[in-house]
């Protein structure tokens, strides 16, 4: 009896150091789990690289802020992760050194590219090579649709040619002699804009489009074709522009007189708002520049940070402006980060 007793206390005994043992590591191991999730400094850093048309083009530059604000907010949103943007761009609109710029940084540790594509061909290739080695493709504002880029943010450039045309047929009692401005031929939202206008204008007989005129998109090289075309007619009545490059300065005001030819043109710039004002310029078709860096930056983190699914085309939505809300869409302009905005606009 007394044996036993003696057993089964060193029983009891062993069971205790073992109980004590696991409490022990339970309590040390999570101790070990609460330092790894709160003490880490260790970050993920997450290169993109956003690459615009050009440096020359004012249109990107609320871009590039949405981008650097978006890049910051998800930063501070997840402790973990460190968003970092690369913003890069051709000086003037060049699709071989967008390609060049792709290559580059797939050799230097990027992670993820976000282009707005000059030439649909050339940056496919350039896609589908980053993509090839790694790196995922996003596009904005003007896409490479048969590239292996995993989406597209932008607009509708078929239904934003269809609108071009409306606006303008309005504004000339739909009759008379029009010509599109194109900018770059090569770009394939701009390719697209030609033909929803020609789509629009077969509901048009009585106007009749005097031809399609491609350009470098600087100012200098669109008031230069305008010229060009307004003197080989001089009975024209109305000009679709597919970008505000003629707006990029105040070189217009001297070639035409205000209201002489009615004109539609893509984006709504505040160094373009005096021509709203002053009616050079009727319509003005706004894009939410802004959001091309704040949507296309928090897509690429959702897919390759997140792991969520993102839609394949994401679309923006276009906001015309005129005299009549030249004053709530300067407000917005600012709030985009645009500076410079004269103070009458943003008080109408």
């Amino acid at each position: 009896m007394k044996k036993r007793f003696l057993v089964n206390t060193r029983i009891v005994k062993q069971l205790s150091a073992l109980f004590l043992t696991a409490l022990l590591g339970v309590i040390f191991g999570c101790g070990d789990s609460d330092a790894d999730s709160e003490g880490t400094n260790d970050k993920e850093t997450i290169v993109i690289t956003m690459i615009a048309k050009s440096s020359a083009n004012p249109v990107f530059i609320s871009a590039k802020t949405g981008a650097i604000k978006t890049a910051e907010a998800l930063t501070k949103k997840y402790n973990k992760l460190k968003v970092v943007i690369d913003w890069q761009n051709p000086e003037n609109e060049s699709a071989s050194e967008q390609a060049e710029i792709i290559r580059n940084v797939v050799k230097n540790g990027t992670k993820a590219i976000i282009v707005s594509c000059s030439d649909e061909d050339t940056l496919t290739q350039a896609i589908n090579y980053a993509v090839d080695n790694g790196i995922e493709v996003m596009t904005f504002d003007s896409d490479a649709p048969n590239s292996k880029r995993f989406a597209f943010y932008g607009p509708d450039d078929l239904e934003m040619g269809k609108k071009l045309m409306n606006e303008l047929a309005g504004l000339i009692d739909s009759k008379g002699k029009i010509a599109i401005l194109g900018g770059n031929k090569m770009a394939n939202n701009l390719q697209e804009r030609v033909k929803g206008i020609m789509k629009a204008a077969a509901d048009y007989p009585d106007i009749t489009i005097v031809g399609t005129y491609y350009h470098p998109e600087t100012e200098e090289d669109a008031i230069e074709i305008m010229t060009e075309v307004m003197k080989l007619n001089p009975d024209l009545k109305g000009l679709a522009m597919l970008g505000s490059w003629a707006f990029f300065g105040e070189k217009l005001k001297d070639v035409i007189e205000p209201g002489e030819i009615k004109i539609v043109a893509v984006d709504a710039l505040p160094v373009q708002l005096w021509y709203i004002e002053k009616n050079y310029v009727q319509v003005l078709l706004g894009q939410p520049t802004f959001t091309w860096g704040e949507v296309s930056v928090q897509r690429v983190i959702d897919k390759i940070y997140l792991n969520k699914k993102v839609e394949e085309i994401i679309r923006l939505k276009i906001i015309p402006v005129t005299i009549e809300n030249l004053g709530g869409w300067s407000r917005q302009l600012r709030a985009w980060g645009y500076e410079n905005i004269p103070e009458k606009y943003l008080v109408m």
